[in-house]
């Protein structure tokens, strides 16, 4: 069976952020996610964390501002320093919280800049973090965002994220397989886990459309969520949906599919 995780920015937000551990920890789940941990006090985090029982298995670096609509800043050449000074902070989040595996949202295309200089800033922050983050034994994921959920986001499909991570060369840069943005980007969404198997570092899922729980659209969860066991994935699937209606009642997908937290 999958080793599910919360993804606790999507779900238990009936509640304050600071009792969603509890929260997931009581709905069964002994694993959790969530974007960001810099604006939160992670002592109070690691304690949650501590006392719980409960892992933490990914946050995401800094991505700018994000209410001011940032969405990463690896795209952007101006914002270099800013992207490195990051991933440092990232650095000490994880080995505060214990967490392994890091996403990089690489944020959206400057305007004026051409793809060819697009291409090349990501290269060399993608490379960076790379290195940085290996050095301290933590995994970078690079994660695409579709064209239609975030207009101007400067990866939008796994197959250029896949490129792109050819380009770099890095043994410590992964895909972080998104099932929600590939299928809204309609790609196939097994050929994907069957010929790129071993550059996926983490899974998080939502049906297609309306970024609900799996059953309210038309991925077919039933085949690809036993093909991702039968191929051996050793990580976590994690549950970064919208629930609907609220997520104690969205969770009933799982004994319909036939699993159990």
């Amino acid at each position: 069976m999958p080793h599910f995780a919360a993804n606790l920015t999507f779900l238990f937000t009936e509640i304050p952020f600071m009792d969603r551990f509890f929260a997931a920890k009581q709905a069964g789940f002994d694993a959790v996610e969530f974007m960001f941990p810099y604006d939160y006090n992670m002592d109070d985090i690691k304690t949650q964390l501590r006392e719980l029982g409960l892992s933490l298995v990914l946050c995401n670096l800094p991505a700018g501002n994000w209410a001011a609509g940032d969405r990463g800043t690896a795209a952007n050449p101006e914002r270099n320093h800013e992207f490195r000074e990051g991933v440092a902070k990232g650095i000490e989040a994880a080995q505060t919280l214990g967490f392994e595996r890091m996403n990089c949202l690489v944020g959206l295309k400057k305007d004026g800049l051409s793809d060819r200089e697009t291409r090349e800033v990501l290269i060399e922050n993608i490379r960076y973090a790379a290195g940085a983050l290996g050095e301290a034994g933590i995994r970078l994921m690079v994660e695409p965002i579709n064209h239609l959920d975030m207009p101007g986001f400067a990866l939008n499909s796994c197959s250029e994220v896949l490129q792109l991570l050819d380009e770099i060369g890095h043994p410590n840069a992964y895909l972080q397989f998104d099932v929600y943005h590939a299928r809204r980007e309609n790609e196939d969404v097994a050929a994907i886990l069957r010929d790129h198997f071993d550059r996926i570092g983490h899974i998080q899922i939502a049906d297609c459309p309306g970024r609900h729980q799996p059953g309210t659209g038309e991925t077919d969860f039933k085949f690809l969520l036993p093909e991702i066991d039968r191929m051996g994935y050793p990580g976590f699937v994690s549950l970064e949906y919208i629930p609907s209606p609220d997520t104690l009642s969205s969770l009933q997908w799982l004994p319909a599919y036939g699993y159990k937290l």
